[in-house]
């Protein structure tokens, strides 16, 4: 049993509610996305939805959930033409698990007797459970990326295909996409964020009173689940009321041309991309007239509609701050409100839709999005003052502008995770081989199939034209694809590295280097190293707006201790390596080479670095730090961060005790990199 919708209502999530409540007015709008903190009634609220949709007709026994008005002309089950009875059954709400298979979303054939007997034997999948429903997908910002091609396919098409090996089935796959995700743990990838019609930010509330009562209203659920949802039943039945009724006055709500113009005026303003946010903003403002009983969209539901379908689509890269800025919205819409669209001559403010003077939203501030980071004051020198502390600690610096960095990848084939960076057996690819399947057949490689029946079939009785199948002539394809990786940042934030521009150049290289392992699918993790000690900023999580955010915040001053961060950052490893063996690890270091202070440096793993004493060597002990890696086989990379005319090469020697390679700051640039090639082949041309 599912918890009454209206439990809901006391976290105060207002939004929530509306933007689940237009979806069931008009599936049309697209569906929605749901992002906060965890604990935030989320989840509860989508499942719950699904008894208040009112029921649908379908043909009886057809396992696609065909609607007898109009049914599907190429369903598996069909012909239904002319339909035969139908069933009315209550919409359903299906779920799609974070590690589902592709043959558990789309369905499978039995490949076996595809082979053997030419038919197509297909079991649906949840794609055809969810047609004329809803999809859920509960961490939606987890979901493979297989996974997340197939739904922006059949999001897109209305219609799920399957291929296998020549033996093709099509059905119609029309759902409502509802997604909840923790932005803690990562963002989605624009292609998908974009299917989302509405997406709403939900957060706990801190009014004592509001919490007292969830708590309240939860206890008293879970005593009597029977009890609690009769006490709703008619609230429930007269939300349900109000659904139907709006959805028989939405062919009549009428969307003037006024509406219609503040629609395309407000998505020209900021600057969306496409032209979805449009048709998804007057899908909505029209369901909206509907759940308020008007046949005339009116500004308000305007406002209300790009308050709801804009903010997700705003963002240019993951640490952008999804939202907009409410004071341009209602000058735009105020602009455009009248008959007449001509622009004001006495129009004093310059700073309106169009104007060239206006201040950017709070999330246009850059590719970090919100301006959390204060500048430091400068001294007569130009230089960032300290903060008086005996340590010498210097305010945080901006990240210089992020550029797209160079290709880095760990060396060999790994069985991980699906991602973007480093070679991988995965179950998508190109087709390297073939081997007997593990479990269940997924991939069939039909040459080695063939060429394992073929030397049997005089001895099993072959006398038909068909080959004679057994299941244990059936090979699985083996595919090379990529696997995301665990990229381990370790920046030096002491007092070397503390010079104004040095250190803004410094973040602005890990920025980008986040940014690429964003879009490669990686885990990130952060450990700074400063003063007498070493820190994980951040734990290893695919958010990599965390780390930026904490990379932002960064203080810096104090000696080098090295070591410390190397052994710190070696104890990450290790215990990451036991949650998730599969993963594998990509260190940056990201430094000058310099050690000046041992910190408080041991052997995590207790392989003999020893404890750091007065009397040890910083330089040694580091050495002996680095060379722990090299022993676990773990690739890395050493950023040289290293300036000016004289320099020590540390960086480099650091690189060969770690068993990776060094790159200058310039060198991490692909465009630099790309510079240099071109550069060396017109010299060879020139040469020639």
């Amino acid at each position: 049993m599912s918890t009454p919708f209206p439990f809901t209502a006391v976290v105060g999530q207002d939004d929530l509610r509306l933007a689940l409540l237009l979806n069931a007015v008009s599936p049309a709008v697209g569906g929605m996305l749901v992002r906060g903190e965890k604990g935030t009634a989320k989840s509860t609220a989508v499942r719950a939805l699904s008894a208040l949709l009112p029921a649908v007709d379908v043909v009886a026994g057809c396992r696609f959930s065909c609607d007898p008005a109009a049914p599907d002309p190429a369903c598996p089950d069909g012909p239904h033409n002319p339909p035969g009875a139908f069933e009315s059954r209550p919409a359903r709400m299906v779920e799609l698990p974070v590690g589902a298979s592709e043959d558990r979303l789309v369905g499978a054939l039995d490949i076996e007797r595809a082979l053997a007997e030419g038919v197509k034997a297909f079991e649906p999948g949840l794609l055809a459970d969810a047609h004329r429903g809803i999809l859920y997908v509960d961490e939606v910002n987890l979901l493979h990326d297989h996974l997340v091609d197939l739904l922006l396919d059949a999001a897109a098409m209305g219609a799920s295909y399957v291929e296998r090996e020549g033996v093709s089935v099509r059905h119609a796959a029309r759902f409502l996409l509802v997604g909840t995700m923790n932005p803690e743990e990562g963002e989605l990838r624009p292609q998908l964020l974009d299917r989302f019609g509405l997406t709403v930010e939900v957060a706990a509330s801190r009014e004592p009173d509001l919490r007292v009562e969830v708590v309240r209203r939860r206890l008293a659920y879970d005593d009597d689940p029977a009890g609690f949802a009769a006490r709703w039943a008619g609230e429930e039945a007269a939300l349900r009321q109000r659904i139907v009724a709006a959805r028989e006055l939405l062919p009549s709500v009428r969307l003037g041309d006024g509406a219609l113009r503040q629609i395309a005026a407000t998505c020209a303003a900021f600057e969306v991309d496409g032209m979805r946010a449009d048709i998804v903003m007057a899908r909505t403002a029209t369901a909206l007239a509907a759940w308020a009983g008007r046949t005339e969209v009116l500004a308000e539901d305007v406002r209300q509609a790009a308050l709801l379908a804009l903010p997700h689509r705003r963002r240019r890269n993951p640490f952008d701050a999804p939202g907009l800025d409410e004071d341009k919205l209602d000058r735009t819409l105020e602009e455009f409100s009248g008959e007449d669209e001509s622009e004001s001559d006495d129009d004093p403010d310059p700073d309106g839709p169009g104007g060239g003077g206006g201040q950017p939203a709070p999330d246009d501030g850059g590719p970090r999005g919100g301006d959390t980071a204060a500048r430091p004051e400068a001294g007569a020198d130009g230089e960032p003052q300290t903060s008086g502390g005996a340590s010498g600690e210097q305010a945080p610096v901006r990240a210089a502008e992020p550029f797209r960095a160079k290709m880095l990848s760990v060396p060999g084939i790994g069985e991980g995770a699906a991602g973007r960076r480093s070679r991988a057996r995965t179950e998508h690819g190109r087709t390297t081989g073939a081997r007997r399947p593990r479990g269940a057949l997924t991939k069939l490689h039909l040459a080695a199939t063939v060429q394992a029946a073929a030397p049997h079939q005089r001895a099993r009785g072959r006398s038909g034209p068909g080959l004679v199948i057994r299941r244990d002539d059936l090979r699985q394809a083996a595919r090379e694809g990529r696997e995301g990786n665990l990229v381990l940042f370790v920046v030096d934030a002491s007092g070397s590295m503390a010079a104004r521009q040095r250190m803004s150049a410094v973040k602005g290289a890990v920025l980008s280097l986040l940014l690429d392992a964003y879009q490669r699918r990686d885990k990130v993790g952060l450990v700074t190293f400063r003063g007498a000690a070493a820190e994980v900023a951040l734990p290893p999580t695919s958010s990599v707006d965390a780390a930026a955010a904490r990379l932002e915040s960064l203080p810096t001053g104090g000696r080098t201790p090295l070591a410390a961060g190397l052994l710190r950052a070696h104890d990450v490893l290790r215990v990451e390596r036991l949650r998730d063996p599969a993963r594998r690890a990509l260190l940056v270091m990201v430094t000058d080479g310099r050690a000046t202070g041992a910190g408080a440096a041991r052997s995590a793993s207790g392989r003999g670095a020893g404890r750091a004493t007065g009397g040890t060597e910083p330089v040694a002990l580091a050495g002996r730090a680095a060379r722990l890696f090299a022993a676990d086989g773990v690739a890395s990379v050493v950023v040289d961060c290293e300036s000016g005319p004289v320099r020590l090469g540390l960086a480099g020697q650091l690189a060969a005790e770690l068993g990776g390679t060094a790159v200058t700051l310039d060198e991490l640039r692909a465009d630099a990199i790309a510079g240099l090639v071109k550069d060396v082949q017109g010299r060879s041309r020139r040469a020639a």
